[in-house]
């Protein structure tokens, strides 16, 4: 991390006191000083600004205090990278005449849509988004997808397969915005039948080119072959369940009735036809042989990004390869494909994107989330723990440099942390993955729920920190602090974990772990 210069950084300051007294009130504990200082940070490693889209570096700080929650650590890396990815996903946000999107590339793509937008990262991105403060720009990227595109000459929505109705569900639990839901029932449910349509083989399931699921030159993978793979089967099952969700939020019966079967069909054809017994592992199945692909790859992580497989020892065994230097543990993070097959990393290198075996941050995004889900929801483990969810996080967030300075590409020698694109315009900032929201949702243990009940359960221990704070949360159309403080000097509000609702502490417990409170 560099310095930033004491001049420049007290301008910011003078700015941040001036601009903005009203948001800072809806603070309880923390200010926007530190973001001030990130941002002077990062828009000094960006002095050229390429592109400029609906921010501007110069106006980041006001829109970024105005939009996002604050973050607080002990671990640097960690924290100066959860600013970071708020600031370099704004400069991915552009306002159009078709309303707000974010685009994936920093620059034009050949296999872009309409206003240079691509869909493949779609899920991520409103992840992402559910926390940001003006929702407006949440709404516009959704109806993008849902209404704009499918009407344009070049349409790009179904170029990449999509976990969109989970995505739109679970960013409802953060806004319980019933009307949105309400509105684009119909339209979701249509899109899931577009899906059948072009997708589902004669046995239910669903086939998927590995370069339409963003994976391309992948082991198990083909661009002209029909395999049956965990990823678009297990979006698909997710997509069901919260159809159904939604459904029944909106009292449309017949739709929560359709999709809550073809969630349970899926759910069993996922665990009967792509579980390697032997192998321990969710894999392709191939067009040609009707056999599995020999390979584990780290798509066979994502049935536990939507809770699908049950609750059993063989299944969580699965994640004793994510431990496993011969499996999928490297040192820049966590490989694509499992580094013992004699296939790991032969495509090429950053010729094609290739997915056989390099870090990229989109699955890693997925396998975390598979992982904290695994922690939170199930009995049965494996080998997977917090520990293991916070080394994997914390490698993560330090893979986000080249040269010794931030940066984010698309994909990473799994040995060295070189950016298998190098310096490539395109691959600058990259908007493919998501951060922000492993912080709070998963690291931070932040559990949107439909109900009054609020529901916290951190991944994060008391002996990896001796405290943290998460403030300026917008959820359930109020302003949410959580805080720990092992000594109560850090924060001088006394020891423990305490749960503050518009400045009233709801919840205050002596260790740090999971709790439910009325809010």
């Amino acid at each position: 991390m560099k310095i930033i210069g004491k001049c420049n950084y007290l301008l910011f300051l003078i700015y941040f006191l001036s601009f903005n007294t009203s948001f800072s009130q809806k603070s309880t504990v923390l200010n926007d000083e530190k973001l001030a200082k990130y941002v002077t940070q990062f828009n000094a490693l960006d002095s050229e600004e390429a592109v400029v889209n609906y921010i501007p570096n110069k106006e980041s700080f006001k829109w970024l205090s105005e939009n996002i929650p604050l973050f607080e650590c002990p671990d640097s890396v960690i924290q100066t990278v959860y600013y970071y990815r708020w600031w370099a996903m704004r400069k991915h946000l552009k306002q159009t005449f078709d309303g707000f999107i974010f685009t994936e590339f920093i620059t034009p793509a050949k296999h872009a849509g309409k206003h240079n937008a691509i869909s493949s990262a779609l899920g991520h991105h409103i992840y992402e988004a559910r926390w940001l403060h003006n929702q407006k720009i949440a709404d516009d990227y959704i109806n993008f997808w849902l209404h704009i595109d499918p009407k344009h000459n070049v349409q790009r929505f179904h170029g990449f397969s999509s976990w969109i109705d989970d995505a739109v569900y679970n960013r409802y639990l953060v806004n319980l915005d019933k009307s949105f839901i309400e509105k684009n029932l119909i339209t979701l449910s249509n899109d899931y039948k577009l899906w059948e349509t072009e997708k589902q083989l004669h046995n239910g399931m669903f086939y998927q080119f590995d370069v339409k699921d963003a994976m391309e030159e992948s082991i198990s993978g083909g661009r002209k072959d029909k395999n049956i793979r965990p990823t678009i089967n297990s979006y698909m099952y997710g997509n069901a369940l919260a159809l159904s969700k939604m459904a029944k939020i909106a009292k449309n019966d017949s739709i929560f009735s359709k999709y809550i079967q073809k969630a349970i069909f899926l759910k069993k054809a996922v665990m009967d036809s792509l579980w390697d017994e032997k192998a321990t592992f969710f894999k392709v199945k191939l067009e040609k042989g009707n056999t599995l692909c020999n390979a584990r790859e780290a798509l066979g992580f994502i049935p536990w990004y939507f809770n699908l497989p049950d609750d059993k020892a063989n299944y969580a065994s699965q994640w004793n390869h994510l431990s496993d230097t011969l499996g999928f543990n490297a040192k820049w993070g966590i490989t694509t494909a499992e580094r013992r097959h004699p296939l790991f990393r032969t495509h090429g290198s950053g010729h094609s994107c290739e997915w056989d075996g390099a870090v990229w941050p989109f699955a890693t995004t997925q396998t975390l989330k598979g992982l904290s889900n695994v922690l939170n929801n199930y009995k049965n483990h494996g080998k997977a723990s917090k520990q293991l969810f916070y080394d994997e996080l914390w490698k993560y967030a330090n893979s986000h440099q080249m040269n010794g300075k931030l940066y984010l590409g698309e994909y990473q020698d799994e040995k060295n942390g070189e950016w298998l694109k190098g310096d490539n315009p395109r691959s600058k900032f990259y908007n493919h993955s998501g951060f922000a929201d492993l912080i709070i949702n998963d690291l931070v243990g932040l559990k949107p729920r439909e109900d009054n009940i609020l529901e916290v359960s951190p991944i994060i221990t008391a002996q990896q920190w001796d405290w943290f704070c998460l403030d300026k949360v917008q959820y359930h159309g109020k302003n949410l602090t959580i805080l720990w403080d092992k000594t109560g000097k850090k924060y001088q509000k006394g020891k423990g974990f305490r749960i503050y609702l518009d400045g009233k502490e709801i919840c205050h417990a002596g260790k740090l772990k999971k709790v439910l409170v009325k809010m």
